[in-house]
């Protein structure tokens, strides 16, 4: 899977802030990934949409790949804040996660496919298990297993989407565990 990245931006609104501390705060708690990702979708949910979250800059495209803009990364390696920006038609390829991930749709509408790996005598083949549309304000969270998906921007216009992972993204590089085929 392919991503243009920005690194980690210098350019932290006060909205940002307030969102980072309020993550700090559930991941200092050391709960479970499933429970972690619950109460951080619930804290990055009243965020969204808002004109004072993210620059200009942080909502920019690339015309070849979706882009991932970091926002924030914790010394720690607890967790990061990424946007990403889908411009019409750029999809992800079939995916898994290294952690506990917690999305919510900024601007625009998100597709996302969901799928399951049913064990066969053979090999381990994907099943679909649904197809939703993200719509602004709306936020998932999940955590491995369970969280093999594509996710695509089918819409006339750009969209932005936050991700919070409970992993430090800027010395990974990607939050993507597995790419299926």
């Amino acid at each position: 899977m392919t991503t243009s990245t920005t690194p980690a931006s210098t350019e932290v609104s006060s909205r940002l802030g307030l969102l980072v501390r309020e993550v700090e705060h559930v991941v200092r708690r050391g709960l479970p990934p499933g429970r972690t990702a619950h109460l951080v979708a619930e804290r990055l949910a009243p965020h969204l949409g808002a004109g004072d979250l993210l620059t200009e800059r942080q909502c920019e495209g690339d015309p070849d790949r979706y882009r991932q803009h970091v926002l924030h990364a914790e010394e720690d390696g607890g967790f990061s804040i990424v946007a990403l920006v889908w411009l019409p038609g750029q999809r992800t390829s079939i995916h898994d996660h290294v952690s506990w991930c917690v999305t919510g749709v900024h601007a625009g509408r998100e597709h996302e496919r969901r799928f399951e790996l049913v064990p066969g005598s053979d090999a381990a083949r994907l099943v679909r298990t649904g197809d939703f549309v993200n719509e602004q304000g709306e936020v998932c969270g999940f955590a491995p297993p369970g969280d093999i998906h594509r996710v695509w921007n089918a819409g006339p216009g750009k969209a932005v989407s936050l991700h919070i992972y409970g992993a430090d993204i800027t010395r990974l590089g990607s939050s993507v565990r597995r790419v299926y085929h």
